[in-house]
């Protein structure tokens, strides 16, 4: 083997995955068809669960200190907001930062593992057998082959990874496009006195400032069209009355709504991750987020699988976990997306602005905006198991832990397993059998959850077993539940 997993893609999604792999030993090479990282803002939105995943590895500072928050976000550009303050989260905002800086600050991170990233390096074709995969392509210094236990499409909404595997990408074809512009150059004063319009207008770093327009008479233009600056201006003049001064356009891009949704994210040794598994309208900016989560979700169980401790069947909950994950996010987004694009179809309007008004009033109910802030959020995402504690396959909270300055997310800096014990029954068998595995804390306060006496949590922060009071300490059940997650101890690992 030339490394153990190949990934296609240097987005956040790649990037983010290859950090986990390295975190647990494991060689990973990324490669990138662009010669080199691309300067665009793109996205802009990291979104409280995001922000805790980076915080369960000790990175989340790096990002927050070079955005600004916001307590929520938007449904479908309704008036009332979804207000992440209201969620179970320390991290109760949404980030802005531009994907441009994101990606950066993941690379950073990715090298200081010593991952290597190439840039400028196609994959062309990849062929697998039984005992690996074979990735072939081309780059500055001609072809390339690779031999890799197992490979990861992170290469977006085109994937050739995706392609090459065979892998079906069902779904619909967009119906209407938008508009998105920024611009180095614009009348601050005429943004601010211009109240409510139209027009999402947001505050770059660098001085930017970006406009989205969705326009009636060009929703129908095909995403493949390229934006001109004098399209730009004279609908935004349309639909604002003014152009606000724009000049110096740094990035003009047109997107649309057509939504995919790939049927596996695993054949044999290829897997799917972020846009190559999933696209859709960037309603509520979901996408970078929900390819964040997916990487976390994958990087520790093929870590596992490399390392020779994983248990069976550990990959496959890959695609059985996040592939309902990606299935809510587009039924989202294509309810959302239709909320919009109705209001722009004239014999739509009234009753779609009447539908649009019954929504927001709802959102002024909190139960009612604490569920659609917890789905878009993503802190509501859990991994149910039948016959499990409700808890099971929820994130643990980040709750306060018996030592000094130490909590649920810096117990996972390492990306282990983190075990929590409550009342002193099982620390010491945990820390015996699997130390290589799970970071050990206690907790005397158990306001979090009374009758909980201990807790596995997962490398991802998702809870893998919980035992309550009324079950009482077994270090025979206590073993065969940790090795159902965290591989049998007394087996040497042998390393595939």
């Amino acid at each position: 083997m030339d490394t153990d997993v190949v990934i296609s893609g240097a987005g956040p999604t790649g990037l983010l995955l290859a950090t986990e792999l390295a975190l647990a030993g494991v060689r990973v090479r990324v490669l990138e068809r662009q010669e080199r990282r691309h300067q665009q803002s793109r996205a802009l939105t990291l979104h409280p669960r995001s922000i805790e995943i980076l915080d369960l590895r000790g990175i989340a500072e790096r990002f927050l200190t070079l955005g600004h928050t916001v307590p929520g976000w938007h449904f479908a550009g309704l008036p009332k907001h979804l207000d992440f303050s209201a969620l179970d989260t320390r991290h109760g905002y949404t980030l802005f930062l531009e994907q441009a800086r994101t990606e950066r600050l993941l690379e950073e991170r990715a090298r200081e593992l010593g991952v290597e990233v190439s840039y400028g390096h196609e994959v062309v074709s990849l062929a697998q057998d039984d005992d690996g995969v074979t990735v072939a392509g081309t780059s500055p210094g001609g072809e390339f082959h690779l031999r890799a236990a197992y490979v990861v499409g992170c290469d977006g909404g085109r994937s050739k990874v995706r392609e090459c595997a065979g892998i079906g990408f069902p779904g619909t074809d967009g119906t209407m496009s938008a508009m998105l512009g920024d611009f180095a150059v614009a009348d601050k004063e005429a943004i601010a006195a211009a109240g409510r319009t139209p027009v999402l207008i947001t505050p770059l770093a660098g001085g930017l400032t970006r406009f989205v327009l969705t326009d009636a008479e060009r929703m129908r233009v095909p995403t493949t069209e390229p934006v001109t600056f004098e399209e730009f201006r004279d609908t935004l003049v349309r639909l604002a009355g003014t152009s606000f001064g724009i000049a110096e356009p740094k990035w003009l891009s047109r997107f649309g709504n057509a939504t995919r949704l790939a049927e596996k994210y695993r054949d044999k040794r290829t897997f799917l991750a972020g846009d190559a598994a999933h696209i859709h309208f960037p309603a509520a900016g979901q996408g970078l987020n929900t390819g964040l989560q997916d990487a976390m979700n994958l990087g520790w169980k093929l870590a596992a699988d490399i390392n020779g401790w994983a248990p069976p069947g550990l990959l496959d909950t890959y695609h059985s976990e996040r592939f309902p994950v990606g299935r809510l996010v587009t039924d989202n987004t294509q309810a959302q997306t239709l909320l919009l694009e109705l209001t722009l179809v004239p014999e739509y309007s009234r009753p779609v602005n009447a539908l649009r008004a019954m929504m927001d009033s709802l959102l002024e109910i909190p139960d009612v905006n604490i569920r659609l802030a917890g789905q878009v959020s993503a802190l509501a995402t859990s991994y149910p198991s039948p016959g499990e504690d409700p808890l099971v396959g929820t994130r643990m909270p980040d709750i306060t832990l018996d030592s000094p300055g130490l909590r649920v997310s810096k117990l996972m800096h390492a990306g282990k397993f983190g075990y929590i014990d409550f009342t002193g029954d099982g620390a010491a068998q945990v820390a015996a059998g699997w130390k290589s595995r799970i970071t050990v804390g206690t907790c005397g306060d158990r306001s979090w959850a009374d009758d909980v006496s201990e807790v596995l949590v997962r490398p991802d922060g998702h809870i893998a077993w919980v035992r309550r009071e009324n079950s009482p300490p077994d270090a025979t059940t206590r073993q065969a539940r940790l090795s159902a997650w965290a591989g049998t101890p007394a087996r040497t690992a042998v390393r595939r």
